[in-house]
């Protein structure tokens, strides 16, 4: 599963999306949140990465 945060940054003249992924763990079974500020290329590939 996955979910994206559709908030945008502006830093500059760079425009950045900040992305959250739900991740579960393999051990625990406990599902945590991992977030990222990137392009808005690059939020595709991480949400498509294990």
């Amino acid at each position: 599963m996955a979910k994206k945060s559709v908030a945008s940054l502006q830093t500059g003249s760079k425009r950045l999306t900040k992305a959250i992924k739900m991740v579960k763990s393999p051990k625990t079974g406990a599902y945590t949140f991992v977030e990222s500020i990137m392009p808005p290329e690059a939020v595709s590939d991480f949400l498509k990465k294990k």
